[in-house]
């Protein structure tokens, strides 16, 4: 059973922000979502909280100008997920904009794990590089830096992850650092690079050295260029959207509508047949956001950075599809593991227990997260999911339910094990770290007692959350499609609705799907009858059900209808 939990929405602040919504349908979606006044809706560049709040952005700042105007050769450490992509793009775009020699270097996954760490900096040594700067990584890179700077190798840390008690000897960029006023403290890694390039930007602009653009634009850079880039970084790492961010992706949103984006990410929405003129934050975060992380889980990341920097079309084509084939050799992959996972589960009883907690010696490293993430989904369980590298090391991915910050129980676990876990980091709601091999078990209890301390039993319970009964009438197609150009995520969700709904029709479509046509009756007494999906079930359902459910435009054949996609149901 689900249990159901409507938002509320304060009918006062509907009314007021109904002047600046697009419609009464998105007044109260967005009063159910905390915001309180019309400002918050505003998504001009200009109201970007200021640079100067981010500690460490001017010592940077300094620091890459002192570099561009001594032609040092920069070297951006990456990660091998998508913001991490994203950071390393925008990075090696804006800082070459600025007159920099710069080149990139993305750890291998399995064989060096992640972050900067001293086998990394011995490989990046090879590169004679005068200054790393690290993206999306590095607050807790404590020996990988001690191994740079005692090579006479200066690093430029720029993170967003959760900083430890004590933090790295350098230049560190990071709002979550101690001592960080910077009001925004989920801005995603790519969006901390983007505010080093304007901290940099303004530096270089003081000093009357900034190059001028292909079109003889002075002052530098136009640095909204690239918050395409910016977007699917921050909708794909699955940061919370609070007002800052929000501003970051409507803008990148914008561009790639008007077609302004960069070949590569058009290319993308392309081979995931996606219409880049309505592009909205679920194309960025189930089309764009997958191809891109797919490489970096199970071939090598630099494909997908190299698409983002292609410049010609005809290249970025080219690279798309090699894309397209490794996302679609990593379902293959997921669905396999997936299939073995349930299987290792069956004559276990995951409700008696607070997490759930795996591990195979074949199963791949880089897909790990994903399988965490659809076992947390299926049990609603703090799930973490562990494989061996390369090096005989348990690679473990997590993800958590509401009341469980992830790292913090992991940091729990540490210290009343300690010697236990070899490396951790992550945020509430994911998490990574590495075990010895014969560490798994001794983990999996440990973890187990954490989760039972902390968690509740309502906390354990599944809620679901709903933005109440969609109207009848609330449901036309431009209704709907302004649903789309509102760039929900993380902390900011997108629309669903519940209702109680007579099955007319049911049949399995290509891909295991289930497609429904619902009747769809509100309390006003209109009805309707609507297509509706429910993915990966071929079974059908009965013929009363209470669905919770989003609505999306759908075009098919010249047809344009609006089509509910079921999230959860139970009987009537």
């Amino acid at each position: 059973m689900m249990t159901i939990s409507r938002r509320t929405t304060p009918n006062d602040v509907a009314e007021r922000l109904q002047t600046h919504a697009a419609s009464p349908l998105l007044a109260r979606l967005f009063a159910a979502r905390g915001i309180s006044a019309p400002e918050q809706l505003e998504h001009e560049l200009a109201r970007l909280l200021p640079f100067e709040g981010m500690r460490g952005i001017d010592a940077a700042a300094g620091r890459l100008a002192e570099a561009i105007r001594d032609q040092q050769r920069i070297l951006i450490i990456g990660d091998y997920d998508a913001d991490g992509a994203t950071a390393t793009a925008l990075g090696v775009l804006g800082l070459r904009a600025m007159g920099a020699q710069v080149d990139f270097l993305i750890p291998d996954r399995l064989t060096l794990g992640y972050g900067l760490s001293p086998g990394v900096v011995e490989i990046a040594a090879g590169m004679q590089p005068d200054l790393l700067v690290t993206v999306d990584n590095g607050i807790a890179a404590f020996d990988g830096i001690a191994a740079a700077q005692a090579r006479g190798i200066e690093v430029l840390v720029t993170d967003h992850h959760l900083a430890g008690e004590r933090v790295p000897g350098c230049i560190i960029v990071n709002p979550n650092q101690p001592g960080c006023g910077f009001p925004s403290k989920c801005i995603a890694g790519v969006g901390v690079m983007f505010y080093v390039l304007m901290a940099l930007r303004a530096r270089l602009r003081a000093e009357g050295r900034l190059p001028n653009g292909p079109d003889g634009r002075t002052g530098g850079p136009n640095l909204a260029q690239w918050l395409d880039i910016v977007a699917l970084g921050t909708i794909a790492d699955v940061v919370r959207l609070d007002h800052n961010n929000r501003i970051l992706v409507a803008q990148g949103l914008a561009r790639i509508r008007a077609g302004r984006a960069r070949p590569g990410l058009l290319a993308l929405l392309r081979v995931a047949g996606r219409d880049h003129t309505r592009c909205s934050s679920t194309d960025i975060g189930f089309a764009l956001g997958p191809r891109i992380n797919a490489a970096g889980r199970i071939a090598e990341m630099r494909i997908g950075i190299d698409c983002l920097l292609a410049d010609d079309p005809a290249e970025a084509d080219r690279l798309a599809q090699r894309l397209d084939r490794i996302n679609r050799e990593r379902r293959d992959l997921q669905a396999d593991m997936l299939e073995q996972a349930q299987a290792a589960l069956e004559g276990v009883d995951v409700a008696e227990g607070a997490s759930i907690c795996l591990y195979d010696a074949d199963w791949h490293t880089g897909i790990v997260g994903l399988l965490a993430g659809r076992l947390k989904e299926a049990h609603h369980r703090p799930t973490i999911v562990f494989a061996p590298d390369a090096n005989g090391v348990l690679k473990g991915s997590g993800r958590s339910i509401p009341g469980l910050h992830l790292r913090d129980a992991i940091d729990l676990v540490d210290r009343r094990c300690p010697g236990l876990i070899k490396q951790f980091g992550g945020h509430a709601a994911a998490a990574g770290l590495s075990l010895a091999k014969d560490g798994w078990e001794t983990f999996a209890e440990a973890f187990e007692a954490v989760c039972a301390e902390t968690l509740d039993a309502a906390a354990l319970s599944r809620v679901v959350e709903s933005d109440g009964e969609l109207a009848v009438a609330e449901c036309d197609i431009g209704s709907i499609r302004a649903l789309d150009d509102v760039p929900w995520g993380q902390g900011f969700p997108p629309p669903s609705f519940d209702g109680i709904f007579e099955v007319l029709q049911q049949r399995v479509v290509s891909g295991g799907h289930l497609k429904i046509t619902l009747l769809h009756r509100d309390t006003y007494g209109a009805k309707a009858r609507r297509d509706a999906i429910l993915f990966g079930r071929a079974e059908p359902v009965p013929d009363r059900i209470r669905g919770v459910y989003t609505p999306s435009v759908n075009q098919w054949n010249g047809r344009v209808s609006v089509q509910f996609t079921l999230q959860h149901w139970d009987v009537a």
